[in-house]
């Protein structure tokens, strides 16, 4: 039987919320002395053990049980794999997945459970850089025949990465309280300014909503190159960016007579729905998924500014240190069904990337006007740490 070998150092301190979609978490352990432990492939009832990492808000951990579920109980695959999720919730300041996958490369681990990682942005970036593409199996598309059917490609490690759907940050608003949104920057900030207090962006390192809203606060002032760029020496063109971020610290959401930085997109997005606050940035899924649901006003409405905030193709890779690599593609390939899609669109308002013609859309019409063709991509790889360092020093310091 193959045996998956995890470091268990690598694990310790982890705030890991690992589940199975039968409903068993992931089996594993270490000895005393810190020892490699071990993994079965197969689990009890013969089928090959797929696990599968992915890290990000609430959200994205719920939309992958319920996809691990159907893959497990529902596909054309359920009589074979067992998919297993390990998920690091993002803004924990626990050790990042992305070190980690960085790591067991560079200790030259074989046979591990990272079988298959869920990268997109900044964390696709920074892996890359770290150990480059040849830590990744380059995809054999014909294992992937769905993907036939999506037109997206990732601008980074293309022929390592599959894409599965898009995501985007905007504005969301209260649109009893803002009938007019703004349509530019120029136009939000003196909304800010007519506004004080009215709007808020929750501290970057929290959460991408956050990241995107101060990134493009400050790339703005830059070449465009610079936004898919992780030269260091484009730090040096960063102050007049924060300067402007300075510059509108005054009008953010108070509390106590005290500006306050939210912490993760949730906490700006209940300000938002509790009416502290009438607009803040956010990820549209987590927005329209959540007025689906009811938690969310039926008030609250999305747009998008100019210059952009940004959006991404969040994908899926198969690591070369990993010990299932037909689960994998196996898992890619169900990702792009569409029924998978579907359970994207309702479960999480994500941006299909197969032809919308093929699902039933209804009550997320929303979510068609988002195209990812149109999309701001930002990568700046291991510079969102300097950056995030230097909003802490610099912004989140600030009276």
């Amino acid at each position: 039987m193959k045996m998956k070998k995890v470091m268990a150092a690598m694990l310790a301190g982890m705030m890991l919320v690992s589940m199975a979609g039968c409903g068993t978490g992931a089996q594993g352990g270490s000895d005393s002395a810190g020892t490699d432990s071990a993994q079965t492939q197969e689990s009890t009832d013969g089928k090959s053990t797929l696990t599968i990492w992915a890290s990000g808000s609430d959200n994205v951990r719920q939309v992958f049980e319920t996809l691990i579920d159907d893959f497990n109980n529902n596909s054309e695959y359920a009589d074979k794999y067992q998919a297993e999720l390990q998920f690091m919730l993002s803004g924990t300041g626990t050790q990042s997945m992305t070190d980690m996958l960085a790591a067991a490369y560079k200790a030259k681990q074989t046979d591990t459970d990272y079988d298959l990682v869920d990268l997109g942005g900044d964390d696709l970036s920074k892996v890359i850089s770290q150990i480059g593409e040849e830590a990744f199996v380059k995809l054999d598309k014909n294992k992937i025949p769905n993907s036939e059917n999506v037109e997206a490609k990732s601008a980074l490690a293309t022929d390592y990465v599959q894409p599965y759907r898009g995501t985007t940050v905007i504005l969301a608003y209260d649109s009893e309280k803002v009938p007019t949104p703004p349509k530019t920057m120029d136009e939000l900030v003196q909304w800010m300014k007519d506004n004080p207090g009215r709007f808020a962006y929750n501290a970057p390192g929290t959460g991408g909503a956050g990241d995107s809203f101060v990134r493009t606060s400050v790339y703005n002032y830059m070449p465009e190159e610079a936004i898919t760029s992780d030269d260091p020496s484009w730090e040096d063109q960063w102050t007049e960016g924060f300067d402007f971020l300075k510059s509108i610290h005054p009008y953010m959401y108070q509390s106590g007579g005290s500006v306050v930085y939210p912490s993760k997109n949730q906490g700006t997005l209940d300000l938002l729905n509790q009416g502290e606050i009438d607009m803040c940035p956010n990820w549209a899924d987590m927005v329209l998924s959540q007025r689906a649901e009811g938690t969310l006003k039926d008030t609250i409405k999305i747009t998008q500014i100019d210059p952009s905030l940004t959006g991404s193709l969040q994908s899926l890779a198969i690591p070369t240190f990993g010990s299932n690599e037909e689960g994998a593609y196996a898992f890619m390939n169900y990702i792009l069904t569409t029924a998978a899609q579907e359970i994207l669109v309702k479960q999480m308002a994500a941006i299909p990337l197969i032809d919308t013609a093929q699902l039933d859309m209804t009550g997320y019409e929303d979510v068609e006007s988002l195209d990812v063709s149109n999309f701001r991509i930002m990568s700046i790889g291991d510079l969102s740490t300097d950056f995030n360092e230097k909003w802490d020093n610099e912004i989140g310091t600030l009276n």
